[in-house]
C-alpha cells in the first residue's frame, strides 16, 4: 500500500458519524483504517466508497474494549502502512438508561466501549507517534459529557471521563501528540439529516437548528492537519446547547 499519505484510524468507523469522519478524511488526503465489531457489510461498503476517492482503506474488526484486540488492531494498521498518524475514538454505544433502569451489564459495556476503549487505543498507538515525533489523537466526547444526562447515566459518565482523558492524555503526551476532544449536541444523521433545517426554539437550541456532519468533520479535519497551538482542550459542537 501507498505510505506517503498520512494513515488515520477511526474507531466504529462504518456507521453513522464514523462514516461521515472516514469519508471526509479520505478526501483530504488520509489512507483510513475502518475499525469496526459486528458491522462488517457497512465496513465493506466504506471501504468501496474510500476506493473510488482514490485512497487506500482497510477495514478492521475488533473490540476495541479487550487489549489484545486492540494490540491487533494497532500492529496490522502498522504493518500495511508503515505509520499512524491520527487516531480518531469515535466507537461508543448509547442506551438510555436512566438510574434506577442502569443494570451492571449495561454500565459495564458502555464504560468499556466509550472509555475503556478510548484509553486502550490510545495507549496502543502513543509508541508509534511518539517515534514518529507526530501524532493527533482526537476523541469523540459528548454534550452528555459536559452536563448530567440522567436518562443515560452510564453513558454521560463515561463520556465525562473521555474528556478527562483528554486532559490527561494530551499533558503525558506532548510535545509531539496533540490531543482534543469535541463534545456533539444533536447532529442528524442520514435520515434524519432533514431535522438540520427544521426551527428549532432558542429555549433548546440557540442557534435554532440541529448540527450537519461536516460540522464535526471539518474540525477534525483542522485538528487534524494544521499545525496549531491546541491540546488537550474540547470542542462543543452543540449550537451554543451547553451554555443554556
Amino acid at each position: 500500500m501507498k505510505r506517503e499519505y498520512p494513515v488515520a484510524i477511526v474507531t466504529g468507523g462504518a456507521r453513522r458519524l464514523g462514516r461521515h469522519i472516514i469519508i471526509a478524511l479520505a478526501k483530504n488526503g488520509y489512507n483510513v483504517v475502518v475499525n469496526y465489531n459486528t458491522a462488517k457489510r457497512e465496513a465493506s461498503s466504506v471501504i468501496r466508497q474510500i476506493k473510488s476517492i482514490g485512497r487506500e482503506g482497510v477495514a478492521i474488526k475488533a473490540d476495541i474494549s479487550k487489549k489484545s484486540e486492540v494490540i491487533r488492531l494497532v500492529s496490522r494498521t502498522f504493518k500495511l502502512f508503515g505509520r499512524v498518524d491520527l487516531l480518531v475514538n469515535n466507537a461508543a454505544v448509547f442506551v438510555e438508561s436512566p438510574l434506577e433502569k442502569t443494570t451492571e451489564q449495561i454500565w459495564d459495556t458502555t464504560i468499556n466501549i466509550n472509555l475503556k476503549g478510548t484509553f486502550l487505543c490510545s495507549q496502543a498507538v502513543a509508541p508509534i507517534m511518539l517515534k514518529q515525533r507526530f501524532g493527533r489523537i482526537i476523541n469523540i466526547a459528548s454534550l452528555g459529557g459536559l452536563r448530567p444526562w440522567i436518562k443515560h447515566v452510564p453513558y454521560s459518565v463515561s463520556k465525562a471521563g473521555d474528556i478527562m482523558l483528554t486532559k490527561i492524555l494530551a499533558k503525558s503526551l506532548a510535545p509531539y501528540i496533540h490531543v482534543n476532544a469535541i463534545a456533539p449536541g444533536i447532529i442528524a444523521l442520514e435520515k434524519s439529516a432533514k431535522k438540520s433545517v427544521v426551527p428549532i426554539k432558542s429555549s433548546k437550541i440557540l442557534l435554532r437548528k440541529y448540527g450537519k456532519p461536516s460540522d464535526i468533520t471539518d474540525l477534525i479535519i483542522y485538528l487534524a492537519k494544521n499545525e496549531q497551538y491546541i491540546t488537550g482542550q474540547v470542542f462543543p459542537v452543540d449550537g451554543g446547547k451547553s451554555i443554556q
